[in-house]
């Protein structure tokens, strides 16, 4: 059922694509079942926040009634920035698949920025990281080569 997480974190960041976002989709998953959804609206909306987990976050909080995630999982189709990781962190979910690996912002492995997630703070998830990496890199491979050729014509 896993990959079927993250074909609908998938389905959410062709969403964000479709709107012009950067293609990022994330779900929350509590007892087998999805109770958060989110994908990409930093343009949108105008808000810095926007991101995939945020949203989601959110929803899930919302759906559950408390802050507490702790019985959750996320999963999201790029590694979570520094501010994804702290909410992360903050709500206490206890694991995040993440797609894609983002070398120069992502703060989930050891092979980006920063690892947030190997920090002392007093929630630490587990991290599972490349999980349907290929096709969560080919949808922003796809959208930024599209941005450039759309640059190069104006």
């Amino acid at each position: 059922m896993k990959n079927g997480f993250m074909e609908e974190a998938i389905a959410l960041a062709k969403c964000a694509k479709e709107l012009g976002e950067v293609p990022v989709g994330a779900v929350v998953v509590k007892d087998g079942r999805i109770i958060g959804r989110g994908f990409n609206t930093r343009e949108t909306e105008h808000d810095p926040t926007g991101h995939a987990e945020i949203v989601a976050i959110r929803q899930a909080a919302s759906r559950c009634g408390s802050w507490k995630l702790d019985d959750c999982d996320i999963y999201v189709t790029l590694e979570p920035c520094p501010m994804c990781a702290g909410a992360i962190i903050n709500s206490r979910i206890k694991r995040v698949f993440f797609g894609a690996y983002d070398l120069k912002g992502g703060a989930a492995s050891n092979e980006s920025v920063v690892n947030l997630f190997r920090l002392p703070f007093n929630h630490t998830p587990e991290v599972y990281g490349g999980f349907c990496e290929d096709a969560c890199g080919e949808l922003l491979s796809e959208f930024f080569k599209e941005k450039r050729e759309n640059v190069k014509k104006e």
